[in-house]
């Protein structure tokens, strides 16, 4: 049986992780700052902190693989993804890890953004590791594309980028090929995981206005900059590796199936 460690296992890929690797006879050990006060099922937590360092030791105490989910995109990434990875990778150096896996995001070379630029830093630190690593890039989750929508779903009026291009992926997908390189083998760099369609903001929006059953006007608001620009330019997809099948509008569908059903329950004429 192999014993991974997962970090940032409350996030949303670490989360979509634990049944995966549960499910493939992996016994898991899930890391979090903040691990929940009630467990269950057969993952053990544990409490790790990779901006203060603690806890590093005791979560690589007799682990085979790292798949190290924990990242801070609105938060500091320079000290999370950057320090802590480092810290992280030193460590399951010293711990004799067998492998170390890093989830990352398609077009870190390109996006000229700080977040993106800590990500490929980590990387780095982590491919000048001594300790076997597989990297693997996917594009944007499908939550974190809907959460961005949220901002606005308030507003009369939704100001939006709407020509930048983003490749939306099932995180469900994305859990599935990194467990597949979750082995004490490591696979270096495979190919990236892109979701099953490039769809512009503009495209992406009006789908996400229709499954919420919204009336606002979208408007174009052209943003300035070369990392909006790389963004329109496609640099954060992979139309070459769309190997996810769950497409944007059956992911609403799904996600905001109960919304539309209690709307229609309101709807009824009372008898």
């Amino acid at each position: 049986m192999i014993r991974t460690l997962v970090t940032g296992a409350t996030g949303t890929l670490g989360t979509a992780l634990q049944p995966e690797l549960t499910g493939a006879g992996h016994a898991v050990r899930a890391a979090s700052r903040s691990p929940p006060a009630e467990t269950t099922g057969s993952v053990e937590w544990i409490t790790l902190d990779l901006v203060e360092g603690t806890g590093i030791e005791s979560a690589l105490d007799d682990v085979d693989v790292v798949i190290h989910a924990a990242t801070a995109p609105r938060g500091d990434t320079r000290a999370v993804d950057v320090v802590g990875t480092k810290r992280l990778v030193e460590a399951a150096e010293d711990a004799g890890v067998r492998q170390f896996v890093y989830p990352s995001i398609v077009g870190i070379d390109d996006v000229p953004f700080s977040y993106y630029e800590h990500k490929r830093a980590a990387e780095t630190a982590v491919e000048d590791s001594a300790v076997p690593a597989t990297i693997v890039r996917a594009t944007q989750f499908h939550s974190f594309v809907a959460e961005l929508f949220g901002y606005v779903t308030t507003l009369p009026v939704w100001p939006l980028p709407t020509k930048m291009q983003v490749q939306p992926v099932a995180v469900r997908e994305v859990a599935e090929m990194i467990v597949d390189h979750a082995t004490p083998t490591a696979s270096d760099r495979p190919d990236p995981v892109g979701g099953p369609e490039v769809h512009s903001v503009g495209e992406l929006a009006r789908a996400y206005r229709d499954a919420r059953e919204l009336r606002r006007p979208i408007f174009r608001v052209p943003l300035p900059g070369s990392t909006a620009a790389a963004f329109r330019a496609g640099r954060a997809t992979c139309s070459g590796h769309a190997v996810g099948t769950v497409t944007w509008e059956e992911w609403l569908a799904e996600q905001y199936a109960s919304e539309t059903e209690d709307t229609e329950r309101r709807d009824q004429p009372v008898a």
